[in-house]
């Protein structure tokens, strides 16, 4: 086995000895050569002195009380006269330096010209001439360029606060928490995404104690890759991961590691796992890796970046090239999957990815939880209920209902946050700020009443459509109106639940035009989404009768043609102008059944502003069809009342268990014995499995 260590490369260091020599020399030539640039002087008697002042030379004059000089700057056009050279040679206003007898005297003179109008300047007068001060004028010029040019050298050097220059672009700017640095975050600070924590937490717990695993035979994972929707917490897990594991951490973003420099990108990455290796084990963590990591691209004309690319080849071998980096774990996190090099995703690089979704109910209960700690509550706060108004939101959003939900109760100088201020809260963050300022018409209100009016009719007589909680006319955000519902966490939908939610978005269009005779610009986003959802249906997911079991999606980035014909093309038009047209008759027809209902439902929306579910039941009775939500609810109680019944037969069974031991044996034989006589044929055994699943002969 080769033993010997590899020989450092023996690459020339920069000498900074020209540098100095180089700086030394300016600066040299600065302070011996540098005045000649600068104006002229010349000495004189005070005779001559007088002299130029009467004849007007003077500019200005300083008289220095104490070293009794007195220097006169010359008007440019009398240099010629007194230095017979031109201002080009002398420079700007050049003086003339004189010794004065007295200073009374030289008063005297300066007063009198004054006073004939021979000089019309200014005269100072000077108390003190200190040598030091002097001395420090001059050379407060050359202090300030040599701090100057130290203060850029440290910069370029690394050496200052701002962790790297020109000569260290090249160095790794991750930050490295060391043991026990104090992160504060653990895994009990992030509440539900069970499934990514128990992932993350069992490399934790690899790297904490290793033979819990190596001596099974398995081995360190490589990495694992946080993939999930902005806002679900990805980040926050790898800090978690910082705070309990008692390794050194290193933390990077992935727009860290590429600069304006050639060459800085795969030097960063070499120096941030030579620093890696130096501390292993340990973990990095790369946030925003899709900045780095995006494919690699077939033709460079289109977009090419060979700097970003070289970079991610360097990030690819590091990561599993020839080279080993045993007790280094890589985590990262992005939400754009789909744009990453299939490369950088295989196993042995990024053995897992941990997907971090958006919480469901339970978990959305548990993030509340966390986020209402610091808060004063009173008693209206119910948490279930704002956690099944809030699908869809992620921990991020649930973070902004109860900051905001904070600030509109202090804004009402309320002692505690409500429940009230939580849904205000909710309404905001989904529909804007209120502005209940805004000018409208008679008319217009009436047609806005009438459009939300349908909205709320249609789908109350929609099997799949979502529950209604509120309809307003208040404006708020973008919109002039708008009907709140209680969208169902499906896992799967089908053809007939999306037809419905179409359906009942357009219930407000055709309100307008059953009800007022004609239509406006207020269902524009009721448009928009119908159509996006129509084409989804009927060019992705099949579901329509010319084009069935059919999907036309291309998930390539960088994809110029259509995957299909011109003819299909048209054919798909066709289609979602079928799909439409059809599920606005049927909301026409619904709303001419129910017009009359329609009707109350929208004056007292005029009347109101705000009206509730409860109002439309009030109307209409209540719906026949219970919601998701309900079914939900009521199948966890169903679930907790069969498993008190069971716990309280586990009890009543446990009392009555055979002490004796003779018993037990009696007991085991004689059903042994009767299980022997007992046994069913091969049908039997059959039937009896279909009657115990609830299955039907032909089911199974």
């Amino acid at each position: 086995m080769n033993t010997e260590q590899p020989k450092k490369n023996n690459v020339p260091r920069f000498n900074l000895t020209w540098i100095y020599v180089i700086v030394g020399g300016v600066l040299i030539y600065l302070l011996l050569f540098g005045d000649n640039r600068t104006s002229a002087s010349k000495d004189t008697n005070f005779t001559n002195f007088k002299i130029y002042v009467s004849n007007g030379y003077a500019d200005r004059i300083v008289v220095n009380k104490t070293d009794g000089t007195a220097t006169m700057e010359v008007k440019n056009e009398y240099v010629k006269k007194i230095f017979k050279q031109g201002v080009s040679q002398t420079g700007v206003s050049p003086t003339v330096v004189t010794k004065y007898p007295t200073v009374d005297k030289i008063e005297e003179f300066l007063d009198a010209e004054t006073r004939n109008g021979h000089f019309k300047g200014t005269v100072t007068y000077e108390e003190t001439n200190n040598f030091f001060l002097n001395l420090l004028g001059g050379l407060l010029p050359i202090i300030v360029l040599v701090a100057i040019y130290l203060f850029f050298f440290r910069r370029m050097s690394g050496g200052g606060s701002g962790g790297g220059g020109v000569f260290s672009v090249g160095k790794s700017k991750a930050k490295l928490f060391e043991k026990g640095s104090g992160l504060h975050v653990t895994f009990k600070d992030v509440a539900g995404q069970e499934g990514a924590k128990q992932e993350v937490q069992e490399i934790v717990e690899f790297l904490k104690n290793p033979r819990k695993y190596t001596e099974l035979g398995g081995k360190i994972p490589k990495g694992a890759l946080l993939v999930g929707p902005p806002g679900t917490g990805k980040t926050l897990l790898a800090k978690a991961v910082a705070g309990e594991a008692d390794v050194p951490f290193f933390s990077m973003s992935g727009s860290d590691f590429v600069e304006m420099f050639v060459g800085v990108g795969a030097s960063r990455v070499r120096d941030l796992f030579a620093q890696a290796k130096a501390k292993a084990p340990c973990i990095i963590f790369i946030d925003e890796i899709d900045a780095v990591g995006r494919a690699r691209g077939k033709n460079p004309a289109f977009g090419g970046n060979d700097e970003r690319e070289n970079t991610l080849n360097q990030l690819l071998t590091e990561m599993d090239g020839f080279g080993t980096n045993s007790g280094v774990i890589i985590l990262a996190a992005t939400n754009r999957v789909d744009i990453l090099d299939k490369a950088l995703l295989r196993a042995g690089r990024f053995d897992r990815q941990i997907h971090v979704d958006l919480p469901d109910l339970p978990e959305r209960v548990a993030i509340f939880g966390v986020h209402m700690r610091p808060l004063k509550l009173d008693d209206t706060v119910d948490v279930d209920l704002l956690a099944r108004q809030t699908p869809g939101f992620s921990g991020a959003d649930i973070a902004n209902v109860c900051n905001e939900a904070a600030l509109i109760a202090a804004r009402h100088d309320k002692a505690a946050v409500g429940k009230q201020d939580f849904l205000s809260a909710i309404d905001r963050i989904i529909g804007g700020l209120e502005k209940k300022t805004k000018i409208m018409t008679s008319e217009e209100k009436r047609t806005i009443a009438l459009h939300e009016a349908g909205h709320a009719t249609v789908s109350w007589f929609l099997k799949y459509a979502n529950p209604l909680v509120k309809v307003t006319i208040v404006p708020r955000g973008q919109a002039l109106g708008a009907a709140w519902y209680l969208p169902e966490e499906r896992t799967i939908v089908t053809k007939e639940q999306m037809l419905d939610e179409i359906c009942a978005t357009l219930g407000g269009r055709a309100a307008e035009e059953l009800f007022t005779g004609h239509i406006s610009s207020g269902a524009l986003n009721d448009l928009e989404t119908v159509t996006k959802r129509s084409y989804g249906m009927v060019a992705y997911m099949g579901m329509s009768d010319k084009l069935s079991n059919l999907c036309y999606y291309n998930n390539q980035e960088y994809q110029f043609d259509k995957p299909y014909s011109d003819k299909t093309a048209e054919l798909i038009d066709e289609e979602v102008k079928k799909q439409i047209a059809e599920q606005y008759e049927r909301a026409k027809s619904l709303l001419t059944e129910h017009a009359e209902g329609h009707a109350q439902l929208a004056q007292r929306l005029i009347e109101k502003e705000v009206i509730f579910a409860e109002d439309v039941e009030e109307i209409f009775g209540k719906r026949p069809w219970m919601s998701r939500a309900d079914e939900l609810l009521a199948d966890e109680q169903n679930r907790k009342a069969i498993e008190a019944v069971s716990l309280g037969t586990d009890k009543e069974a446990g009392k009555n268990e055979p002490t004796a031991e003779t018993d037990e044996a009696a007991t085991a034989s004689a059903d042994s014995e009767k299980a022997e006589n007992n046994r069913p044929s091969s049908a039997d055994e059959s039937t009896s499995e279909m009657e115990n699943t609830g299955m039907t002969p032909s089911e199974k």
